[in-house]
């Protein structure tokens, strides 16, 4: 009676347990852009975990480009496998540096920036905006920007839910101007293969811009009718997105 009992149990835990997927062969590093922090990827790091990837956090201050980036290079060697890294919006700007590193496989960028060398996130930004598109509501204070406290919902969030975005607003990070002004001199994406999400419902880097970034990387390019915010109004499109950058033998 007692082995039947205890056969059952096991029987149970057993069903009770969700399915685990075996462990992929390629990490998988996420690189958050200006003014939020790496939480914004907590679904979609839950999508890929649970689809047996190593995900990895990169949580990057946005103060200077330089240490960004060695955080970032920090967070790639303790990495079981190589890696496809990915940055959204100045995480562009990072990857682009930090994914010259060699164990870094291939790059994925939503709507983030794609820098030529000798590009920042200033020299950029001064590129016009067509009409009917948008560039970000920034404000500056001190050695910091912004993004309008009242207007983040909509111009950075849209899509996203409400109380979620407003908490946003509220916690923003600084966006230090070194990490701003500061030029890149690595550009990775000119060795590495490369996948471009452009977001067509931008008002922080206007679309025209993300689609010039993506088009001159030679990316895998994909749209989405999406704010910035595409990893919090988007997870699945973005999860799926980033497994497609995984060119590893299927199991």
């Amino acid at each position: 009676m007692k082995t039947l009992i205890t056969m059952l149990a096991a029987m149970s835990i057993a069903t009770a347990s969700p399915a685990v997927a075996a462990e992929k062969t390629v990490s998988i590093v996420l690189v958050h852009g200006a003014f939020v922090d790496g939480s914004g990827w907590k679904d979609t790091y839950d999508i890929l975990s649970k689809a047996g990837y190593e995900v990895l956090v990169v949580q990057q201050p946005t103060i200077s480009l330089r240490d960004d980036v060695a955080e970032t290079e920090r967070v790639i060697a303790k990495a079981r496998h190589p890696v496809i890294l990915v940055g959204h919006s100045y995480g562009g700007m990072v990857i682009t540096e930090a994914g010259d590193n060699p164990k870094v496989r291939s790059l994925v960028y939503l709507a983030a920036y794609a820098p030529e060398a000798g590009e920042s996130v200033s020299t950029l930004s001064e590129i016009p905006v067509p009409p009917g598109e948008h560039a970000g509501p920034l404000v500056k204070e001190g050695n910091y920007l912004f993004v309008d406290h009242d207007k983040f919902p909509t111009a950075f969030a849209a899509g996203v839910d409400a109380a979620t975005a407003r908490f946003m607003a509220a916690a923003q990070l600084p966006f230090g101007l070194q990490a701003v002004q500061t030029k890149v001199d690595r550009v990775a994406w000119k060795t590495k293969p490369t996948h471009y999400m452009v977001t067509m419902e931008d008002h922080i880097i206007p679309p025209s811009l993300l689609r010039m970034m993506a088009k001159r990387s030679g990316a895998k390019v994909t749209e989405i009718k999406s704010s910035h915010a595409v990893m919090l109004a988007h997870p699945r499109e973005v999860a799926a997105f980033i497994r497609s950058a995984d060119t590893s033998p299927a199991d």
